[in-house]
């Protein structure tokens, strides 16, 4: 694991503030969820990313397609809009 040398105090809620070049560096924007991990005395949060879930539309599906080496996943919808957009 490599360190950031970075250290933030907890409020009183418990909340952090992750840093904004980490946040940047990471590709994690507002409201995109993290999800959270132990690792013995380790807490690890990680960006939340559904493998079912399209990109285009985020509807998790039975009926999603994976493209890129599952990379990309695409819905139904997500796939004609996508058409319609190429299409222009």
């Amino acid at each position: 694991m490599k360190s950031t040398g970075i250290v933030r105090k907890t409020d009183h809620l418990g909340r952090i503030v992750l840093p904004k070049e980490l946040r940047t560096s990471l590709n994690i924007d507002n409201k995109d969820p993290l999800e959270i991990f132990t690792d013995n005395e380790r807490i690890v949060l990680r960006k939340y990313n559904s493998n079912k879930a399209c990109i285009v539309t985020g509807e998790v599906s039975d009926q999603n397609q994976s493209f890129f080496n599952g990379k990309i996943t695409l819905s139904p919808k997500g796939i004609e809009l996508l058409r319609q957009e190429l299409q222009l």
